[in-house]
């Protein structure tokens, strides 16, 4: 099943919307134009570009991310304010969305850089919501980290490393495999997803880009359909 990590580099709400319920698992679109870069929402939690016009919808099963707590205190934030702003934001978010099922990712792109014990900050946000925990870094770490770690299902840049060098066992673990190219899935299993390596911010790609990438995640599925 196919989803993506969130940001988009269109500046139409309506058209994000219709872009993103165009994956086998919608997700909250976040446009970078309109001000939503994560560092940059977290200022005023809960406030993004598409959130109202989102909550309209209905979902069986939808996926929302905010930045994650380490990734606030790396940018001098104090632990307890990180952790209060990813609640609050997560909190004005699941706030009337109408969802079977929710998939939550923190976003912590540079988890290989923390020095410190970065998995206790997510345990309040997760416990706090009735959600599929999910994390996306998209740098390299130390992997037996993540499988360790109390979270559903693992997301990371398949197009730049093969985590299934890294475990013998995946601990019950789903793996969000972010490529540019199907072949970049080494180790794929049901219930496991389909996305891109990182976000498409408006300052790197463009609305073009953005179609591109669907079409190469939704045949990428269909092979990976076939090879199943």
């Amino acid at each position: 099943m196919i989803t993506q990590i969130g940001s988009l580099p269109f500046t139409d709400v309506n058209v994000a919307i219709d872009y993103s319920l165009r994956h086998d698992i919608p997700f909250l679109p976040e446009l970078t134009a309109l001000g939503d870069a994560m560092l940059e929402y977290v200022k005023n939690p809960g406030r993004l570009s598409c959130l109202d016009a989102f909550k309209k919808q209905r979902f069986e099963t939808v996926k929302v991310q905010c930045v994650g707590p380490a990734t606030l205190i790396q940018s001098q934030y104090e632990e307890d304010d990180a952790v209060m702003r990813v609640y609050q934001h997560v909190e004005a978010v699941l706030d009337g969305l109408h969802a079977e099922a929710i998939i939550l990712f923190l976003d912590e792109p540079a988890l290989g850089y923390v020095g410190f014990d970065f998995i206790r900050l997510w345990e309040p946000i997760f416990e706090s919501f009735p959600v599929i925990r999910g994390v996306h870094t998209c740098g390299n770490m130390q992997w037996d980290q993540m499988f360790a770690a109390p979270i559903d299902i693992i997301s990371f840049d398949a197009s730049k490393y093969d985590i299934a060098k890294y475990y013998t066992d995946r601990n019950n673990k789903r793996i969000a495999w972010g490529i540019t190219d199907v072949t970049q899935v080494t180790d794929y299993r049901p219930g496991d997803l389909i996305t891109g390596p990182c976000g498409l911010s408006h300052l790197t790609h463009t609305e073009a880009d953005a179609h591109e990438r669907l079409t190469m995640l939704k045949d990428a599925a269909q092979a990976l359909r076939t090879r199943v």
